[in-house]
């Protein structure tokens, strides 16, 4: 019977917190496992070494260069794409070990992930089951995309096909380390929409990040997850969509 063999590909920088718990959950279901590492000044390469992995260092590309890379650098046509604040669940590695005997040709697998915030697993509010594709074929399957918001590029006629089980991600271990990064998305979206002629009025923030706390926090059951949730919708509102439509004016008057 055919085997499907696997790669796990892992891209890094500064993960030392995170990375063994990944790579562990990658062992029991990956014929190989990819570690492109962007120049960390932290234990993340040592960590990595201690586990049967190919290590590459290479200074950062951008997203989709780099996770192309690493694709590229695969002994495997099928790959398993994983973030290294991401792990597998039990529940999910079965799901990957029972594919690899089928016949999976011209399909894509997704799954549910699961967010760990601040030690408290959210269900609400937009963030479950955000269901993500991360196991595809690279000759057939590729990253696209501009500064964020990576996607990949499947062709027609392919089916996704669902995983049971999640994929555990640790998303935030601080509501600061949240607002750190819902700012950085927030300069990039900002960046990326001036450079496609986009611009924004005045009450263009209020109204969109208005909007999506509503969304979130009401419609999405945000509410549902306590003080976590609330956290959350008001982070994702006023330091990511306020602050990129804030930007985005800014930007757009540095270039009259």
């Amino acid at each position: 019977m055919k085997t499907n063999k696997l790669t796990a590909v892992v891209i890094t920088l500064d993960e030392e917190r995170n990375i063994r718990r990944c790579l562990e959950s990658l062992v029991p279901v990956a014929d190989e496992i990819v570690v492109v590492d962007s120049c960390s000044t932290d234990a993340t390469e040592s960590i990595c070494r201690q586990f049967p992995v190919v290590f590459v260092a290479r200074p950062w590309q951008g997203y989709i260069e780099t996770k192309n890379f690493a694709n590229s650098l695969s002994s495997n046509d099928w790959i398993l794409s994983i973030d290294a604040d991401e792990a597998l669940s039990e529940e999910l590695q079965a799901s990957i070990l029972a594919i690899k005997s089928k016949n999976i040709e011209r399909k894509v697998f997704s799954m549910n992930r699961l967010m760990n915030y601040c030690g408290k697993w959210i269900h609400h509010g937009g963030w479950y089951p955000d269901a993500k594709i991360r196991i595809f074929n690279r000759r057939d399957v590729r990253w696209i995309g501009k500064k964020v918001h990576e996607t990949l590029q499947i062709p027609d006629g392919f089916s996704t096909v669902h995983l049971s089980g999640d994929l555990l991600h640790y998303s935030f271990y601080s509501e600061e380390e949240h607002r750190r990064q819902a700012r950085k998305f927030a300069r990039l979206s900002a960046e990326e929409a001036v450079e496609a002629g986009r611009s924004a009025s005045a009450f263009a923030g209020f109204l969109h990040a208005g909007w999506r706390f509503v969304r979130d926090y009401l419609f999405k059951m945000g509410f549902l997850d306590g003080r976590a949730g609330w956290t959350i919708c008001k982070i994702n509102s006023i330091d990511n969509i306020f602050e990129k439509y804030r930007l985005i004016r800014q930007f757009s008057n540095l270039h009259k």
